[in-house]
């Protein structure tokens, strides 16, 4: 999938131009450039005009790279962000902020922290001026630090709340048992008592280095970006000359079944939920065009939509789960990427009464897509064309926001290190056949991935509400033919009643 643009290091105020690749060999994007500085900071610009900049840093940091029993602070760095730093006190950081509309965010994710905003052009030297204040030269005070803890202990007890947040997050562990990509994206509450002002510090001056930092801007020129570089990140000495380590991803999958929640609301439904998932290859194998022309196949969403087809509503989760079975609340595919794995699955939500069944519609659902006979629910030429055409449309949708595509430019170069152009994109989907998506969703769903990594091949579940009522959920993907497994086979369904009476012995997610 990678386009073939090589990687250009540059002298501080040398410029380089490198040129996007394109599906036609005379069609070349000269918008995109990229430099790197001496000390390793890259810059990466596209330089189409508009009226409105975007600018962001993205640094080699996150929830990854943390140690498996001092997890949780890059989720405080991350709310630690736009406060005081050595030359703007907080007050006076939200004050320039708002005066340059707002629009402003800082995100932790499990790869990268991303600092990005959006402004009118006039305004990009004040806004990267915030931006390189707090990513090189936070204060950390101790009232912000105790205020930030405060807020961090508020966002994780709400988690139990939010399903859609927390499914995933215990997913990942599930699926990576305290390694890598498994570490929690959010700080267990047991950890933030325990978390210092010196811990934060030691955090930020361990990944914050220059040689970990990519410098995207949509909308500016890219004389321009390199000055601004130059100026607020061209003197910074990195105290070491190493990238960080992602670590060897050791997929262990696995199944954690968490306690009963009821909503916290009386107008709510009560709801069971569960999600299934199976390994894939990351976001750097041409698998990853298939895996998601696969997502938006199966699709789904809820089983209220005030949309049309645009939505998604001829979609298979739509018109084989959503709208036949009226206990069925939720019901969607996801597909989560990362450098080196991922993880491919479907999520359900439905009324406690239909516990016993949610596996088997799962199941059914993902085998139909290793069915080689339309007639028997295999995949048809239309729908694989209809994905197809969906998934471009939502590519193309989405680099018309300049936050989007410049996420995209930051993202790109840290991963990757050069720029894969929307035309190569859309050229690698046209290009897909039904028989790729079944070869790709035979080596997915069979557990016979192979990355860099250990891989086990066992399918990753979570369940949330009573474990009884989910029954066996290990036979029900043998018996569809659904992952690895190494134990011995299963003649008949196993009884989990016995761990009901343990439930409330069971740990507590967040």
């Amino acid at each position: 999938m990678l386009a073939s643009i090589k990687r250009v290091n540059s002298k501080p105020f040398r410029i380089f131009r490198q040129y996007a690749s394109s599906s036609k060999a005379t069609n070349e994007n000269t918008a995109i450039e990229m430099t790197t500085l001496n000390n390793g900071v890259r810059i990466v610009t596209d330089s189409t005009p508009g009226h409105f900049s975007a600018l962001g840093v993205y640094v080699d940091a996150g929830s990854r790279y943390e140690s498996p029993s001092r997890p949780g602070l890059s989720h405080i760095c991350d709310r630690m962000a736009w406060k005081s730093t050595e030359k703007y006190s907080g007050v006076e950081m939200l004050q320039n902020l708002s005066k340059l509309g707002g629009n402003y965010m800082c995100a932790a994710q499990r790869e990268s922290m991303i600092y990005q905003a959006s402004v009118f052009n006039k305004d990009v030297d004040k806004m990267f001026d915030m931006i390189s204040q707090t990513v090189r030269y936070p204060k950390f005070t101790d009232q912000e630090l105790l205020e930030t803890l405060q807020t961090a202990d508020y966002e994780v007890n709400e988690l139990s709340h939010k399903h859609e947040m927390l499914l995933p997050e215990v997913l990942h562990a599930a699926a990576y048992k305290n390694n890598t990509l498994g570490l929690p994206l959010f700080c267990p509450p047991e950890r933030i008592p325990e978390i210092t002002k010196a811990d934060v510090i030691k955090y930020h001056q361990q990944y914050f280095q220059p040689q970990n930092l990519v410098m995207a801007m949509v909308g500016v020129s890219h004389n321009k970006a390199v000055e601004l570089a130059q100026s607020h990140f061209g003197d910074w000495k990195g105290l070491v000359d190493s990238k960080p380590d992602l670590g060897v991803v050791n997929y262990t999958g696995g199944e954690i079944a968490l306690p009963y929640q009821a909503p916290l609301y009386s107008n709510l439904p009560e709801l069971y939920h569960m999600q299934i998932g199976f390994e894939t290859t990351g976001l750097l194998s041409d698998d990853l065009y298939a895996l998601a022309t696969l997502q938006k196949l199966l699709g789904g969403g809820s089983s209220f939509s005030a949309g049309g087809p645009g939505k998604g509503m001829f979609s298979r989760l739509y018109t084989r789960v959503l709208n036949q079975y009226a206990f069925v609340e939720n019901c969607m595919s996801f597909n989560h990427s990362y450098v080196d794995s991922g993880l491919f699955g479907v999520t359900i939500s439905c009324s406690p009464n239909a516990a016993h069944v949610m596996s088997q519609i799962i199941c059914f659902e993902l085998s139909k897509l290793l069915e080689r006979d339309p007639k028997n629910g295999g995949l048809t030429e239309s729908e694989v064309k209809r994905a197809k055409n969906q998934l471009i449309s939502a590519l193309l949708m989405n680099v018309e926001s300049r936050l989007a595509k410049l996420e995209d430019l930051g993202r790109q170069i840290q991963c990757q290190g050069k720029v894969t152009s929307i035309d190569y994109m859309i050229n690698k989907i046209e290009n897909l056949t039904v028989q790729d998506l079944r070869n790709v969703a035979e080596k997915v769903l069979t557990g016979n991935v192979v990355t860099t990594g250990i891989s086990s091949g066992t399918p990753s579940v979570v369940m949330q509400g009573n474990r009884e009522a989910f029954g066996d959920v290990e036979y029900i993907l043998r018996h569809f033919g659904l992952g690895k497994f190494t134990g011995p086979e299963l003649t008949e369904p196993r009884d989990f009643s016995a761990t009901v009476k343990q439930e409330k012995k069971s740990r507590k997610w967040f």
